[in-house]
This record gives C-alpha cells, sequence and structure tokens, in this order.
C-alpha cells in the first residue's frame, strides 16, 4: 500500500475557508484511479507557530504506478486548483509504503 502525505501549513485567518476548499478537493482526488481513502488531520504536537495551523491529509493508493499515474496524468491540474491560496498555504509531500 503506498501512503501520499501532504503537510499542510496554513494562515490561521484562512484556515475555515481553505478546509472547505480542502474537503471538495479531497472528494476529487478519491474519484482518480488507484486512489483508495484520505484521512484529515489537524497537528496538535508540536503546536503550530502563532497564527498558522498545521494540517495534514494521508492519501491511500493501491500501488506505486497509481501514484506515477497521478503525477503524469492529474498532479499540475490538481496541484493548480490550490495555487489561488498563494503563499498563505504551504505545502509538502512525501510518498511512504506501508509494511505489512
Amino acid at each position: 500500500m503506498i501512503l501520499y502525505v501532504v503537510d499542510l501549513d496554513v494562515d490561521a485567518d484562512l484556515a475555515e475557508e481553505y478546509l472547505l476548499w480542502l474537503r471538495a478537493h479531497m472528494r476529487e482526488m478519491l474519484k482518480l484511479p488507484g486512489f483508495i481513502d484520505a484521512e484529515l488531520v489537524k497537528r496538535l504536537e508540536p503546536p503550530s507557530p502563532e497564527g498558522r495551523v498545521n494540517l495534514g491529509v494521508r492519501y491511500r493508493l493501491r500501488e506505486r504506478a497509481a501514484f506515477d499515474d497521478y503525477l503524469r496524468e492529474y498532479a499540475p491540474r490538481m496541484r493548480a486548483a490550490g495555487a489561488r491560496f498563494g503563499e498563505r498555504v504551504r505545502a509538502s509531500r512525501q510518498l511512504m509504503q506501508t509494511l505489512e
């Protein structure tokens, strides 16, 4: 199983609006081939810096090939959708594999 982890550092004044958008974005991602489910989390510890909210999305994919297809076919469009928030949201991404 592949985990695609997106960590988000969000301007606190934008958090409510961003969460509305993010939930819709996650539903779109789950329509893509190979995506199984997603989990939205908020970091509690260590606490976010003042004026910031730290969120994370953990997507589960069937296999590495599904992620490679995502990068090639869908990532530019999906990532561009979030660009409307500019520097008020910073994202970092990781790809992991579960160990059985």
